[in-house]
């Protein structure tokens, strides 16, 4: 029968594509993670990697195990919270993950509130973008995730924290009027690269399908760019209040202005969403205030 420690190595598999990257994420050595997918292999009569040089890409096999995997060892961790619950020793940690357009504006006002309203939790945070931080939640790697709604991701639920309004920030030297953001010129708009969901919350605003231009890895990066006179962007309020460049104009837009809203997910079968439901009303509190 195959092990949960080998359902957690090959989902780490999947997610790196590298032996060496995974056996890092699960902190044991190559050979040991190699060995228990070999296990695994033999155990169910399958093919499940394909290893070559540059990697490991998982079969078609294996990729469909590896996503019942995910479910598997998900359900196993709730079943580990269900009973610190239940016993009253609560778990400490707290595994977070936040997209990095909100993790280094939020956290500077939330850190020092959770530490003081609860010290004692072990808050672990992890910052990346929307979808694998989806996959991650739902695999049971994280406890809850700090994202942009919408987040349609079966066995999930979702509170709003706050709505963030979205400014125009355009070189201080040309400044361009926020007025109605489809009239912006596309061939003027900087975006953050694929995989951003703020990429896609600004291409609804603007009502534009797609852009084939340069795509930036951070907000500090397209800032530079709007400094330099290189174009305009879309940036969310929550990140505005750091900005003292001098070469940058922000503009709000009139009422009903393009917005996003900003949202605490966990697992809809977590034991610890009264805790978590607690955390996201302080969070939602402390933006607000």
């Amino acid at each position: 029968m195959p092990t949960l420690r080998q359902l957690r190595y090959l989902t780490a598999l999947a997610d790196e594509r590298h032996f060496g990257r995974a056996a890092a994420a699960c902190h044991v050595t190559q050979p040991a993670l190699s060995m228990q997918i070999r296990d695994l292999e033999a155990e169910l009569d399958l093919v499940l990697v394909e290893r070559g040089r540059s990697g490991a890409v998982l079969t078609e096999e294996g990729a469909a195990l590896a996503e019942r995997a995910r479910a598997l060892t998900a359900g196993v961790k709730d079943l580990e919270d269900f009973a610190r619950e239940r016993r009253g020793a609560r778990s400490r940690r707290l595994s977070l993950g936040m997209i990095p357009s909100v993790a280094p504006y939020l956290l500077p006002r939330v850190l020092p509130m959770l530490q003081a309203a609860i010290p004692e939790l072990d808050l672990k945070v992890r910052e990346t973008q929307t979808a694998q931080l989806m996959t991650e939640l739902a695999a049971g790697e994280l406890d809850a995730v700090i994202a942009a709604l919408p987040l349609a991701t079966e066995g999930i639920e979702a509170v709003p924290l706050f709505d963030d309004p979205f400014l125009l920030a355009s070189p201080a030297d040309a400044p361009m009027a926020a007025s109605d953001p489809r009239s912006l010129p596309a061939d003027r708009l900087l975006l953050l690269e694929e995989g951003h969901c703020l990429r896609d919350h600004a291409l609804g605003v603007c009502e534009i399908s797609d852009l084939s231009t340069f795509g930036a890895t951070s907000l500090t990066t397209l800032l530079q760019l709007v400094a330099h006179g290189q174009g305009v962007t879309l940036l969310p309020q929550m990140a505005a209040a750091d900005i003292s460049d001098p070469r940058i104009s922000l503009a709000r837009f009139p009422e009903p202005q393009p917005r996003r809203t900003i949202a605490m997910a966990w697992r809809g079968a977590s034991a610890r969403k009264r805790q978590l439901k607690d955390i996201a009303a302080r969070i939602g509190a402390a933006h607000d205030g």
